[in-house]
């Protein structure tokens, strides 16, 4: 046996080994001709015979030799021919028409890997050559040891296509099992399962971080150079129209006021001047300057009129918090406060730039907010910002939605995720479109290279 292993072991490729071993066999045996085979799409096909004689591979010989060892692997029992009175009786016709062909003795033992039955090794003597039962149990036991390793070289040979079918032959083969029942009953509700996925269509929704504005935000302003004399409220509490909400110190404007309203005094005087001396030149420029005064007056009155900061309407304050901040100096156009109504809001959801092409107006969500997480609020989609901003490395386009029902508790600046229903689209395609997406605009990328 050491041998024989050493003879299989020294060649890479399976008909050089299997030549090696059938020669070897031969030689040690005395037998007139040597055969290996393996079966291959269900029949076996000779691939080596002893002394390298096997030549084109598609001879009358070979396919007999072929149909003998066919006939000891479906019997899975070692075959003699002619048979002994003292064995069991076996099929042995294909055995006898090799005989009839050649005569001598013939004897096939199957070769099993993992009890399979995988091919065979065929013995054929010339006449006279007894056979005892002893003889044919060392072949066997050499035929085991030897033949797992022809096979498994054979098998790396074979083509990947040839393997994947033997694989798929024998997982079908498993599945018939009798004991294979639990395993029928996973894999069956595996592929209903990848059905599901595959063919059940399912709603598909799209959408991102969401935040609630007010549907109108005011901001107010200050309307002159000064300073900070008083605030009246804090973001989150609640105004009235017509509330003051904060006010400017009038120091400034009194003095302004006084300045004018002393020039005013003055040209009134000259004007009355010239209109007694008679002088017209001097009348036309003290009638000017006085209405330049008064003009200068109404503007001084009109600051101190809105030094005042009210509230435009009933809402609630959002931004500003002027309590920090009394006393500060304050130009003309900072923004003080912004003010949103109490009862209207709007949702501006953060939609990707990848999803954003299946968004419509219309389209029906749904808002859960980080305050109120398990009450989801309907809303509908009213408008579709055409423009995208950069938000945390990622392109969004903002969608603006308006909600059907508008509880209480809700509050400007609130945040949390929205959800925009799309369409039906089946579970696996919802959860891959993504990779697949970016997978072919990588190979797009890279072919037009």
């Amino acid at each position: 046996m050491i041998a024989l292993q050493a003879a299989v072991v020294s060649h890479e490729r399976l008909g050089p080994a299997a030549t090696a071993f059938a020669t070897e066999l031969a030689t040690r045996l005395g037998c007139e001709r040597v055969a290996v085979g393996f079966v291959e799409d269900r029949f076996s096909r000779v691939v080596a015979i002893s002394h390298g004689a096997l030549g084109g591979g598609n001879t009358e010989a070979l396919r007999a030799i072929g149909a003998a060892m066919d006939e000891a692997i479906e019997q899975a029992v070692s075959v003699i021919a002619p048979a002994r009175p003292d064995l069991p009786p076996r099929i042995i016709l294909a055995h006898e028409e090799l005989l009839r062909r050649e005569g001598g003795l013939v004897c096939s033992i199957p070769i099993v890997v993992r009890h399979e039955l995988v091919g065979a090794v065929l013995f054929q003597f010339r006449q006279g050559v007894a056979l005892d039962a002893g003889r044919v149990a060392e072949w066997e036991d050499a035929i085991a040891l030897v033949g797992p390793v022809l096979h498994f070289m054979g098998q790396l040979e074979r083509p990947w296509n040839k393997r994947l079918q033997k694989r798929l032959r024998q997982s079908w083969a498993g599945l018939r099992a009798p004991g294979s029942g639990r395993l029928r009953l996973a894999l069956g509700a595996v592929f209903l399962a990848m059905a599901v996925l595959l063919l059940v269509p399912f709603e598909y929704r799209v959408g991102g971080n969401a935040r609630v504005e007010g549907a109108i935000q005011r901001v107010l302003v200050a309307p002159v150079d000064g300073f900070l004399k008083s605030s009246e409220v804090r973001p989150g509490d609640l105004v009235k129209a017509g509330q003051v909400l904060a006010e400017l110190a009038e120091q400034d404007l009194q003095l302004e006021r006084s300045k004018w309203t002393s020039e005013l005094a003055q040209h009134e005087n000259a004007y009355a001047a010239a209109m007694a001396r008679a002088d017209r030149a001097q009348l036309v420029i003290s009638q000017s300057r006085a209405d330049e005064a008064r003009a200068q007056l109404a503007l001084v009155d009109e600051q101190l009129g809105r030094i005042r900061i009210e509230a435009p309407f009933d809402g609630v304050v959002i931004r500003g918090d002027l309590s920090q901040s009394l006393g500060a100096p304050v130009q003309r156009g900072d923004a003080l406060l912004t003010v949103a109504p109490r009862e209207r809001f709007r949702v501006i959801v953060e939609v990707d730039e990848r999803d954003i092409a299946r968004i419509r107006l219309g389209q029906a969500g749904s808002l859960a907010l980080s305050a109120l997480p398990w009450d989801t609020l309907p809303l509908s989609v009213i408008r579709i910002t055409p423009m995208a901003s950069a938000v945390e490395g990622h392109n969004v386009f903002e969608v603006e939605a308006t909600l059907a029902s508008q509880p209480d508790s809700l509050r400007p600046g609130l945040r949390g995720v929205a959800r925009i229903a799309v369409g039906r689209e089946p579970l696996l395609w919802a959860w891959t479109h993504r990779l697949t997406d970016w997978v072919r605009i990588g190979l797009w990328g890279w072919w037009g290279r």
